[in-house]
């Protein structure tokens, strides 16, 4: 009867592994629960056997992934079986499928005490490995008292014990609260002396877990836990199953100096003086052997000793002892070795006096900087900035420098950062401070993050002295043919202010300065812009009287900035030409900025809360992250005149949808310093009916531009539109038209909004709906603008993403009613996953009076906004272009019916794209190369590399070369720029799209079709 019960159980599983596919082994899986379910209805004719061999099944099918909602009460009423047997399955099913707090348990507490207090320690074990693995609260208020019984008492046999202290340290660490262990010291102190090193090794953890808690209870504790590693370290009495490679019981090791390192110090001389011989001991007699596992035992003993004297602050004789043996560590041939030599050394710098011995080992340090394994690298890097101090400040810095010209690109950024901090903590000198900064931007822009820039103005700014050098190293980088747009920022803020004290040096005066920086306007993105408006600005005032040419020159930039779409931009360029109207006086009104409050730095106090957050562990990390600016450059946040301004940091409210105040839905609300604040209480009612004027004071927009732009902010402010045909006169609803028409062409709105970050995505004479994104590597977030225009609210609003399979898009909560005159937003969080040309599309949709009026429109997260421009040298460029040899990864194709454009026209549209183009890297002049980083979830930060071959002799074709280190990034990027060089949408030339059509909402089979709908607007 037994064999063939079991039989069955080994048929079955044998039929299940014998499935040819999913689907048979779930019909089998089916067809056997509902056997056992009927055999378990009828319960009362079963025996103990019979219920063991179906929950055994059940079990097994539980083990396969099945949910399992029945049989847990026969699992539970077999603990209380006689027989080993029935009483063993209960035990494990019932361990495997309750949790904590599972009510059945609640009926087997009595059983699984009666078997713990009873004489069978077969059960015992049982019961105490139950009781371990769930550790529930009810488990542990009803038998802590019980397990601890068992636990000192003397009758037990070692096993039970052993696993009685396991049992108890389970219940303790998940209720602390409700066992009881007031005046265990002297039971612990007990346990410590037991000549069985099973019981000991269990006790010992017990041990840690009470003293990690509440040390002073167990001081008597702490000569017994020298007593064990005395033993240990003697390997007197030590069962050879307790040996493992010839180590005695490297586990009770580890566990005791583990418990040492809770109490705060040691007093007894004669205690400090036997620890340390063992320490001593255990320094001596480990070291790298072929075998791995003993490599394993006898390294994490060490380290665990390397930890306990470091925290016993032992003497420095043993400090340089230990120092030297991670030395030889760091040098070996493991990279597993080196990697925990690198480690340890780190921890050990927040050792006293143990900096000096660390430099010895300076060099070894700088040379594991190019290891193969990049955990490596890091921990390399974390020790250099860890050691460095006045004394070594100026080699390790330089070494990092140097260093950043081969680093992988996923280092870049931390390495930028630490060398940033170094300069500055130790800089002998600050024009030795401005060298390492700019070398930095120079060779790592894109790593580089404004608040390191902003930290070299403020120096500059309160040190005369500094002031002319930095003008001349300024004014020497923007001689290079390619700089990062970083480089140009802090350039032009540098020579605007202080390049009237190079005016009697060749190549600086006045005329000249503006030229150059001029030069660079082309290459730089928007946010650059009004810094370079007020370096005009600034050259301007320092040549009164004016040279009359200059001024001119100067006059024609202020005056195409006037109309410029960029409120920010537009701002300066018109205040800028005022002003300079004022000859003289213009000294007074733009003199140069005053000195800087002194303040700590942004980047070192952040490092500073790091090392403090870290302390405990001993470890000084600095991660890498690009740091919000700490207000490093000051600005007046209100204008001369005390009106508020629309440039500041602005959080809009989202109006509550079930109790609008329409009085206030236009107000705009801003956050400075951590509160919320009305910029504007009563807005101007905008002229015109122009409904982008009241889109200004809800958006989102930048700090002004003295201040440049945080990457935690969102980016510039939604585009005022001067074109007559993006104003409409708001209407009542009655006299709107039966078909909604679209304002301006959807098609040329979305090239737009390829190319920059804030605009109007779609408008009719209802709704206004506006975009403003920001990029950040493979991550971004894009907020929709639903602004109603009229004084009738719009219902049942409606948004769907239908997004390709390369992104994750998740859009929030859309209101179904946008009140009168209101603007809501919609954030979107977009995560690239991998490169594809694909775009996703709103499906948006809303009920206006008796209409309906639904519209598809492309959302601008196309390939190019996860692009960050990035400079490549000639040195690092052709090591690239060669490794990437022949498709796929390079790709090749002569465009043809490309638009005829100059070579610069060609150059800042890749520079649109966010390619950073590099003039004079390729010998040819009528050729252009370009590179970038995509980012992506599969692919992460791939550098990607493009040239362009053009023929003078006809400008309607090319030769393209696009490459990378992923096959699908490389085909997708060149037929995206193959798509913008052959079809470049303007004005006059983007197709008209398909309008949006609005019927009654009685007649919905009058709807146009979504399907032609969609094809029409792609």
């Amino acid at each position: 009867m037994a064999l063939s019960g079991m039989r069955g159980l080994s048929v079955f599983i044998s039929e299940i592994r014998n499935c040819q596919n999913k689907e048979q082994e779930r019909l089998r899986v089916d067809k056997e629960l509902g056997n056992v379910r009927t055999r378990f209805k009828n319960e009362k004719g079963l025996t103990h056997y019979e219920k063991k061999k179906y929950v055994w099944k059940v079990l097994y099918i539980y083990m396969l992934g099945y949910d399992v909602d029945f049989g847990h009460m026969e699992a539970v009423s077999l603990i209380s079986a006689p027989k080993y047997p029935e009483k063993q399955v209960g035990y494990i099913v019932t361990s495997c499928l309750l949790n904590e707090n599972h009510e059945f348990l609640r009926l087997a507490i009595n059983t699984v005490r009666n078997d713990i207090i009873g004489r069978n320690e077969t059960f015992q074990c049982l019961a105490l490995t139950l009781v371990g693995n769930i550790g529930g609260r009810e488990f542990a208020e009803s038998l802590a008292p019980d397990v601890q019984k068992l636990l000192i008492s003397s009758s037990c046999r070692p096993l039970v014990r052993k696993k009685a202290a396991l049992c108890l340290l389970r219940l303790y660490r998940k209720n602390p609260d409700v066992v009881n262990v007031d005046g265990w010291s002297d039971r612990m102190a007990q346990l410590l002396d037991e000549r069985d090193l099973g019981v000991l090794t269990s006790s010992t953890s017990l041990l840690v877990a009470l003293v990690s808690n509440n040390h002073d209870s167990y001081w008597s504790c702490l000569p017994k836990c020298i007593k064990i590693l005395e033993r240990l370290a003697r390997n007197q009495d030590v069962p050879p199953e307790y040996t493992y490679y010839g180590i005695p019981s490297p586990w009770l090791q580890v566990k005791a100096m583990r418990a040492l390192q809770y109490f705060p110090t040691i007093e007894d001389p004669n205690a400090r003086r036997s620890l340390f011989e063992v320490l001593q001991r255990i320094l001596m007699g480990t070291d790298v052997v072929k075998n791995v596992n003993k490599n394993n035992a006898s390294h994490a003993v060490l380290f665990e000793a390397l930890a306990l004297v470091m925290h016993l602050d032992a003497e420095k004789e043993m400090m340089s002892q230990c120092v030297a043996l991670l030395g030889k560590f760091i040098s070996g041939r493991e990279p597993n070795i080196r990697y925990l030599g690198l480690e340890n050394m780190t921890r050990m710098l927040m050792v006293t006096d143990v900096q000096d011995i660390i430099k010895r080992h300076q060099d070894q340090i700088i040379t594991l900087l190019k290891d193969p394994d990049i955990s490596i690298r890091r921990r390399a890097l974390d020790l250099l900035y860890g050691m460095c101090d006045v004394s070594n400040a100026k080699n390790i810095v330089e070494e990092l420098l140097q260093y950043l010209s081969t680093a992988d690109f996923a280092m870049r950024e931390e390495l930028s950062l630490k060398a940033a901090i170094l300069a500055e903590k130790f800089a002998p000198d600050l024009s030795w401070y401005v060298d390492v900064i700019l070398q930095l931007i120079d060779k790592a822009g894109d790593f580089v993050s404004d608040d390191i820039w902003f930290r070299v103005v403020q120096f500059v700014t309160n040190n005369e002295d500094l002031q002319p050098y930095a003008a001349v190293k300024a004014r020497e980088y923007l001689d290079k043919p390619a700089i990062h747009e970083t480089m140009v920022k802090v350039s032009a803020h540098l020579l605007g202010e202080y390049s009237h004290l190079l005016a009697r040096r060749p190549g600086c005066s006045p005329k000249e300065i503006f030229s150059i920086i001029h030069e660079k306007l082309p290459t730089v993105s928007t946010s650059t812009i009004p810094i370079l408006l007020s370096t005009y600005a600034k050259i301007l005032m320092h040549t009164q009287p004016a040279d009359p040419e200059l001024q001119n020159q100067i006059w024609a930039i202020f005056t195409k900035y006037e109309s410029c779409i960029d409120v920010e931009i537009q701002q300066r360029a018109v205040e800028y030409f005022a002003l300079s109207r004022k000859g003289a006086t213009l000294m007074d009104i733009l003199a140069e900025m005053p000195k800087f409050p002194e303040r700590q730095s942004a980047l070192i106090k952040k490092a500073e809360d790091t090392e403090a957050d870290t302390a405990d562990q001993s470890v000084i990390k600095l991660r890498a992250q690009q740091q919000t600016s700490n207000a490093l450059v000051v600005t007046d946040p209100r204008p001369a005149n005390g009106a508020p301004t629309m440039n500041q940091l602005s959080l809009v409210k989202m109006p509550s949808m079930s109790n609008v105040d329409h009085n206030s839905a236009d107000q705009g609300v801003t956050q400075e310093n951590g509160t919320l604040s009305i910029v504007d209480p009563q807005p101007p009612t905008p002229s015109n009916g122009d409904f982008l004027d009241l889109l200004g004071p809800l958006a989102i927009e930048g700090p002004p531009g003295a201040s440049v732009q945080s990457e935690h902010n969102l980016v510039s402010q939604v585009e005022s539109s001067s074109n007559a045909e993006e104003r409409l006169a708001i209407a009542p609803v009655g006299e709107q038209e039966n078909t909604v028409q679209p304002i301006g062409n959807i098609a040329e709105r979305f090239h737009a909004l390829c190319l920059k970050d804030s605009g109007v995505l779609y408008e009719d004479p209802y709704i206004q709906i506006g975009t403003k994104a920001e990029w950040r590597a493979h991550q971004g977030r894009l907020i929709l603008f639903l602004g109603n225009k009229n004084t009738a609210p719009l219902v049942s609003v409606q948004a769907l993403i239908l997004s390709p399979s390369h992104l994750k898009i998740e859009l929030s909560l859309v209101p179904e009613t946008i009140p009168p005159r209101a603007q809501v937003q919609c954030p979107l969080e977009v995560v690239n996953v991998h490169p594809s040309r694909d775009v996703a599309v709103l499906d948006f949709s809303y009920k206006f009076g008796t209409y309906v009026v639904n519209v598809k429109l492309r959302l601008p997260a196309v390939i190019n906004k996860f692009l960050q421009p990035i400079s490549v040298s000639a040195d690092e460029f052709f090591p690239q272009w060669r490794s990437l040899s022949g498709p796929p990864l390079k790709l090749q194709e002569v465009v043809r019916g490309v638009r005829p454009m100059s070579l610069m026209e060609m150059a800042n549209l890749f520079n649109s794209f966010r390619f950073m183009v590099s003039p004079g890297l390729d010998p040819n002049p009528n050729n252009l190369v370009a590179s970038t980083t995509f980012y992506s979830e599969s692919t992460r930060a791939m550098l990607c590399l493009i040239r362009i071959e053009t023929d003078p002799a006809d400008t309607t074709q090319l030769r393209m070369t696009v490459a990378s280190g992923d096959p699908m990034l490389t085909f997708e990027l060149k037929e995206f720029v193959k798509e913008q060089l052959v079809s470049i949408p303007t004005a006059s030339g983007a197709p008209a799209p398909v309008p949006p059509q609005a019927q009654p909402s009685s007649s919905p089979t009058a709807l146009s079709d979504p399907g032609a709908m969609l094809a029409g607007l792609l």
